[in-house]
């Protein structure tokens, strides 16, 4: 492989752990008084204003037959709408961490389903690097799994995040298409984000959920940050390392943004570090390193 595309890869791929990793903490920030469902609202409506203003500005195409259309709407509503809908839902009776274990298995469905729909090489050093990730996760996680309450709405909650982490994956797989179908990142991610709001919007006036929103600094600053950040930057890097390297291998930045927000964590919220967790700490960042060896064969 080029090393120039090879360290631009790497640069897309830590660029994208740091700043999902770190919107695990924006996203608490986020549950106020407001409606999940009216704060994912207000971060892809200004996140795909942003991109939309952007590409006018630039002389982008953003003119699309409607099948495009069709194609911009499917990515939407599983990357952009539904996704983000379930994980919000799951997160009001689980745990982030343990939500952060589920939707590390988005690296396992990325790879079937790219093996499956794009025909992705999948290799058995790229299954072991993501087996031994996810183990890693689910180590550093373990009280938390360990007391995990199968009673009241907790399984339901478990059931919305693998169904959330599959809807990702669908949209991942969507993406990947579309850049193999040369339609652009940049304007597949505003058009999709775009009727992802609209979805969202839909849902709301059929659901009767009040629009308020909270003009704290905090509660602003994190919508900010995960509107353009989180979304305009971070799934611009992320769809294009897609593109780039396939979904499979992609997703497994996945594995390393719990790592990341647990990091935050014990710096902004005392975390207690245990000797699992440091285990689970070397055999995740052990699983990336045989993806990415893989990745140079």
């Amino acid at each position: 492989m080029d090393q120039n595309n090879t360290m631009g890869n790497l640069a897309l791929y830590l660029a994208t752990i740091l700043i999902w990793g770190t919107s695990f903490y924006a996203i608490r920030l986020q549950l106020t008084d407001v409606e999940p469902e009216v704060s994912i609202l207000f971060r892809f409506s200004i996140a795909s204003t942003i991109l939309i203003v952007y590409c006018l500005l630039g002389k982008r195409n953003m003119r699309y037959p409607l099948k495009v259309h069709l194609r911009f709407i499917l990515m939407g509503f599983f990357l952009f709408f539904l996704n983000f809908f379930l994980i919000y839902l799951a997160t009001r009776h689980l745990p982030t961490g343990l939500v952060s274990v589920v939707f590390s298995s988005v690296v396992i469905f990325n790879m079937i389903n790219g093996a499956i729909f794009l025909k992705d090489r999948l290799s058995p050093l790229m299954i072991a690097g993501a087996l031994t990730g996810i183990t890693g996760i689910v180590f550093i996680f373990l009280p938390e799994i360990a007391t995990f309450d199968y009673q009241d709405q907790s399984l339901a909650s478990f059931v919305l995040a693998l169904v959330a982490t599959i809807s990702a994956s669908t949209g991942m797989l969507l993406s990947s298409k579309n850049q193999r179908d040369n339609l652009p990142v940049m304007q597949s991610n505003a058009w999709g984000m775009f009727y992802g709001a609209v979805i969202m919007l839909l849902y709301i006036g059929i659901s009767g959920i009040p629009i308020t929103i909270d003009l704290s600094v905090s509660y602003l600053g994190s919508l900010f940050y995960l509107a353009l950040f989180a979304s305009v930057l971070a799934f611009g890097f992320f769809l294009t390392l897609v593109g780039r390297i396939g979904a499979g291998n992609a997703s497994y930045a996945s594995v390393l943004f719990p790592i990341l927000a647990l990091a935050l964590s014990t710096w902004l919220e005392g975390y207690q570090w245990t000797t699992l967790a440091v285990l689970g700490v070397v055999l995740a960042i052990s699983g990336n390193v045989l993806i990415l060896i893989d990745k140079q064969k």
